[in-house]
């Protein structure tokens, strides 16, 4: 039975009783406050594991919120080292990216300018060939006119 409740009924019967004229005293029915009594400690008990029970409870869930808000700050802690991982994962990749262009833009260069002397080179040894091809060329278009007109 709840406790309130049995307060109720000590209640009512102290009201119900008679008083005691000129005293702040009342008659009250004996077996019937007794049996009230009873019936307070007997719910008593009760009512003290109920709350005890409630306590036990409310701790229990306080526990499981606490591991609970645990666990997500952890996973969010983790989440974060990882987007921090990612990030520097990529910054290095893209370091290593523009390392990489600027070597080849490098190479580029370098293999153009060896190209430009090559050909440079090339043309010039052609040059001299072809002078001496067309020195060699005019001397024997002289050599040729001077007989013709020697035989003429």
């Amino acid at each position: 039975m709840d406790i309130l409740h049995l307060v109720d009924r000590l209640e009512e019967l102290f009201n119900e009783s008679r008083s005691i004229w000129f005293t702040h005293s009342v008659i009250v029915d004996e077996d019937r406050m007794l049996d009230l009594i009873d019936q307070m400690r007997v719910s008593i008990p009760e009512e003290i594991k109920k709350s005890q029970q409630l306590l036990s409870q409310r701790d229990r869930v306080m526990a499981q919120a606490q591991e609970e808000a645990n666990r997500t700050l952890a996973l969010a802690r983790e989440k974060g080292e990882q987007l921090l991982e990612r990030d520097a994962i990529v910054q290095a990749a893209q370091a290593r990216a523009d390392q990489i262009i600027n070597q080849a833009k490098m190479e580029v260069e370098a293999t153009k300018s060896e190209a430009d002397d090559y050909v440079l080179n090339t043309l010039s040894k052609l040059e001299i060939e072809l002078e001496r091809s067309l020195t060699q060329v005019r001397n024997g278009i002289r050599t040729m006119s001077g007989e013709r007109q020697a035989k003429q």
